[in-house]
């Protein structure tokens, strides 16, 4: 049975282990501050998962989850992921992050800067344009009706379509978006980013992290992609 890497366990990497976990997928999950921190979610998480190392996570499988903070990625080694098909869920928020030139400057995307970090690595940009709490709210089984589409990118096609079948497995389709350089279709703020999975798309910025969610599928997901205006990084705020 396939392991599932996954370094972060923050909303985005727990909610990821919780989908794999129920869907029967063993996890080996890391963070920054060692296996000990990560006890209680363990548990709650049980037999399927296992907390390491952040080496030990990279090793796990062929798929690793990448969910950290931007500035964070430069920390772990590019060795360790060399060969695996990469699960970047990684945004640029300069409120966060700093301000970062190259990005402000539109010369690559997020996760074309990551990918420069890890060569020997295949990233697939994905999970990054939901909100945690949405994760588990719109995961369905393979074939439901109402299942709701996922984009990802990615330069590797090989890489996309391992990827692929993973996030069908955690429970989602998923609609090719194109190349890292297309990524920006589904960043912050862009039409594709977070907004497009909430019931009610007025809701208020500051409800949104409580607010419901509503399926989208791959043809109104692919809609609002291709119609998808550039949105110039350096005027984020977010």
């Amino acid at each position: 049975m396939s392991r599932l890497g996954i370094i972060g366990s923050g909303n985005i990497g727990a909610a990821i282990a919780r989908l794999a976990v129920a869907g029967g997928v063993p996890v080996v999950i890391a963070n920054s501050r060692g296996p000990e921190s990560l006890a209680d979610l363990v548990e709650e998480l049980g037999p399927l998962a296992v907390a390491g190392t952040v080496e030990q996570a990279a090793a796990a499988g062929e798929v690793v989850v990448l969910s950290v903070p931007l500035p964070a990625h430069t920390s772990i080694p590019p060795s360790l992921l060399a060969g695996k098909v990469v699960l970047d869920t990684g945004n640029y928020y300069p409120y966060r992050d700093g301000r970062i030139r190259e990005l402000d400057d539109e010369q690559v995307t997020t996760s074309e800067l990551v990918q420069r970090h890890f060569a020997g690595g295949h990233l697939v940009k994905a999970f990054n344009n939901i909100l945690a709490h949405h994760i588990p709210l719109l995961a369905r089984p393979s074939g439901a009706a109402d299942r709701t589409a996922l984009p990802i990118a990615g330069d590797d096609q090989r890489a996309k379509s391992v990827a692929a079948a993973m996030i069908d497995r955690l429970g989602y389709d998923v609609h090719d978006a194109g190349s890292l350089a297309e990524s920006w279709r589904f960043e912050p703020e862009a039409a594709g980013y977070t907004r497009v999975y909430l019931a009610d798309q007025s809701t208020p910025v500051e409800d949104m992290m409580t607010a419901p969610a509503a399926p989208v599928d791959i043809a109104r997901l692919a809609s609002v992609l291709k119609n998808a205006e550039r949105v110039r990084v350096a005027d984020r705020a977010f």
